[in-house]
């Protein structure tokens, strides 16, 4: 793995893919865990379309040792450096029929314990006792998203499709983007590989149209300490 180029790579482009981050065998043990929970929690969300689970590490504990193997971890230590921690957690699992698609977009919000007035945060959403704010610019440029592939992923099922340095632009609403001077991209993952972005990339993704499923675990991390009335609701170090 050359981390050096991969970090440059996100610093310009504001993604990369990393292969074979982890083996046929991690993928079936984080696999098997997930397939054994209770779904009933008001965390998960199910529909045809999508199965999801919101604060995933929280939920299912079982599989933090098998997600930060040691590729990972070296992975988060070189390229994001060492005093980062997992701040948002999701697993998302599109179906073989999903017709779920995802318009462009920003990830603007970040997770926290409680709703405060502060200046420069806002707007606030709440979903199932969740809090969301949208945090001033600096702490959302300082964040890395990992996206772990538990499945092949290309246009056919719902790969990421993602407007390349659109991360450098600030707040960029999607009906502004030019596609004259703007390019698209599709990145395909293999099984077991990793995508790494960062928030501000606009990204999206089409329907299903080939029958396979594609399952993903999203993974936020963050240095930046809040203001003290405020701490990251999922933090793990």
């Amino acid at each position: 793995m050359n981390l050096v180029h991969k970090k440059s790579e996100i610093s310009e482009l504001g993604f990369t893919v990393i292969e074979k981050v982890f083996s046929d065998s991690e993928i079936e043990k984080i696999s098997q865990v997930i397939q054994d929970i209770d779904t009933s929690k008001e965390t998960f969300r199910k529909s045809e379309d999508l199965f999801a689970i919101r604060q995933f590490l929280k939920e299912i504990p079982g599989v933090r040792d098998l997600i930060f193997n040691e590729n990972l971890k070296t992975i988060i230590k070189e390229i994001f450096g060492e005093n980062y921690f997992a701040v948002k957690s999701i697993y998302f699992d599109k179906p073989e029929k999903s017709n779920w698609y995802v318009a462009y977009h920003q990830d603007l919000t970040i997770s926290v314990d409680k709703k405060v007035e502060l200046e420069n945060f806002g707007p606030w959403t709440t979903k199932q006792n969740q809090f969301a704010v949208q945090p001033p610019l600096d702490i959302l440029k300082n964040i890395f998203t990992v996206r772990i592939h538990l499945d092949d992923t290309d246009e056919n099922n719902g790969a990421l499709k993602i407007v390349p340095k659109s991360h450098a632009k600030g707040i960029y609403r999607p009906e502004t983007i030019d596609w004259n001077v703007e390019t698209e991209n599709i990145c395909n993952v293999v099984t077991g590989g990793v995508m790494i972005m960062k928030p501000l990339l606009l990204h999206g993704s089409n329907r299903t149209t080939n029958g396979k499923k594609r399952r993903v675990i999203h993974i936020e991390f963050s240095d930046r300490e809040l203001p003290e009335e405020l701490n990251w609701s999922e933090r793990m170090n």
